[in-house]
């Protein structure tokens, strides 16, 4: 039986300037996982950088998703190689890499999403989930179009280097922390703060201006209006954590009133 290639439908959106509202999922499990994609987001982010997942509880959500009209993207903790590659042959098409604070470490990470000779990725074929167990015949010939490798600069250093790390070939997009920014800029804790936000609002505007998609985090709905008239097109808006303690905390605010 031979089955379609999967096409990324997040990709597509966010290149051609289509809103995207999404998630954090910290609670690395996939009934969770299951019930946020049928809340209506665009997009959902498993977090392996800060939530507890691991390579089974990663596919787990995505197996558990995949029945969803929804789009799974999955953040790594790290650059390493052998787990990007791991990620992706469990069928994972869209990455969220942190911490990128060069052009260099860009080009590695653009390698590292691509098959030879443009890339280092291995050859997994029928074993991975990714070519459906190797039912997708012509996975290998557009496997590497259907990627969208998202670099997170969250650094000063990485804010110096934007232009060079947003003309990487291979770079789909560019995603703007502003929490590890804030800090890094000396407001711990402020992602609000003025000083930050300029920062912010002049690298969604130059992303922008260089053709990429553009995505921040932000929990403001009239902030995100903003962003989004400056060129940003993709947002992270909310938590599963948050929203899970949120809802609990104002159940019960309203049962203790009396």
């Amino acid at each position: 039986m031979s089955l379609p290639m999967t096409q990324n439908i997040f990709k597509q959106a966010i290149q051609s300037d289509k809103k995207q509202l999404g998630a954090f999922m910290a609670l690395a499990d996939s009934t969770a996982a299951e019930l946020m994609a049928t809340t209506g987001f665009d997009w959902l982010l498993i977090d392996a950088e800060h939530g507890p997942n691991d390579i089974k509880s990663i596919m787990h959500q995505l197996q558990a998703m995949s029945a969803y009209p929804v789009n799974s993207v999955v953040r790594l903790q790290d650059h390493d190689v052998g787990d990007i590659k791991r990620v992706l042959d469990i069928g994972a098409q869209t990455l969220l890499i942190p911490m990128v604070d060069s052009a260099e470490q860009a080009k590695e990470l653009v390698a590292a999403v691509r098959f030879p000779p443009n890339g280092i990725r291995g050859m997994g074929g029928a074993l991975t989930r990714a070519t459906r167990w190797g039912g997708i015949k012509d996975y290998l010939q557009h496997a590497d179009d259907n990627i969208c490798l998202i670099l997170q600069l969250e650094s000063t250093e990485g804010i110096a280097e934007l232009d060079a790390i947003t003309q990487v070939d291979g770079v789909d997009a560019v995603f703007i922390g502003p929490a590890d920014l804030a800090a890094a800029m000396g407001y711990i804790g402020q992602p609000g703060h003025p000083e930050v936000c300029k920062v912010v609002e002049r690298s969604i505007k130059r992303v922008h201006e260089l053709g990429k998609p553009v995505g921040v985090y932000c929990g403001d709905p009239e902030q995100t209006e903003r962003y989004q008239q400056m060129g940003a097109s993709f947002f992270l808006i909310a938590a599963d954590t948050l929203l899970l303690k949120g809802a609990s905390a104002l159940l019960l605010e309203r049962f203790n009133k009396g």
